[in-house]
């Protein structure tokens, strides 16, 4: 089984005061910041940039997890400071050629990852596969911070491990997203996800502190 790994949405810290819970992610050793990149058309909501990603270069060398909600990523893609150890995700239904996109990701050194709406099967970007070194599933119908996690979505990281096995993609780590909390990583986990994305419901939680949400959420998945 592969060691879990978590990321934690910087969409869902204390915008105000990022440093500060960057600090904190760091001293507890979470292993990617996840920053969700929107353009207001592929999903309805406008987030961060290039320059953010610059901007949280400056003060962390913890790995990005970079996932771009994009009808045209190339442009931003090329625009950021991408480095070895990061993942940069893009979109099965985005409009770009996926190949080209991938190139220039492995020309950095970065893995890539490959995300699927709610209602995109495995099967549908089998082509790609042999590139991928992620897929992503995104259990929410993607856009905001706080959805409600999609009915069944959870069962979908059994069947996508299975057909990972089945085809010989064993290499390929799965991502989950989307009102991930403790018991759903957990659960999710023993279904072959090695990749927690941790959020409002995961590791920002009211009335919690973060150090203390992020002890609990490795105790689920490790």
């Amino acid at each position: 089984m592969r060691k879990s790994k978590l990321s934690v949405s910087m969409m869902c810290a204390d915008l105000i005061n990022l440093e500060r819970d960057i600090r904190i992610l760091e001293a507890n050793k979470v292993d990617y910041l996840h920053i969700d990149i929107m353009d207001a058309s592929f999903v309805p909501n406008l987030t961060f940039g290039p320059d953010f990603i610059n901007a949280i270069r400056k003060v962390t060398s913890i790995p990005l997890d970079i996932h771009l909600l994009m009808e045209h990523p190339r442009v931003i893609i090329r625009s950021m400071d991408i480095r070895e150890n990061d993942i940069v995700t893009i979109h099965s239904e985005c409009k770009e050629s996926i190949m080209e996109n991938v190139a220039f990701i492995k020309q950095r050194g970065a893995k890539f990852g490959l995300a699927l709406n709610p209602d995109t099967s495995i099967e549908e970007v089998r082509k790609y596969l042999p590139y991928v070194d992620v897929i992503l599933l995104m259990l929410i119908v993607p856009g905001f911070a706080g959805s409600t996690m999609i009915h069944g979505m959870m069962e979908k990281v059994g069947e996508t491990k299975q057909y990972l096995h089945e085809h010989k993609f064993d290499n390929i780590e799965i991502c989950v997203d989307g009102s991930v909390n403790c018991e759903r990583a957990k659960y999710m986990r023993e279904l072959g996800a090695s990749i927690f994305v941790g959020g409002t419901a995961g590791i920002f939680r009211k009335g919690m502190k973060l150090e203390k949400a992020i002890s609990a959420f490795k105790e689920y998945i490790e």
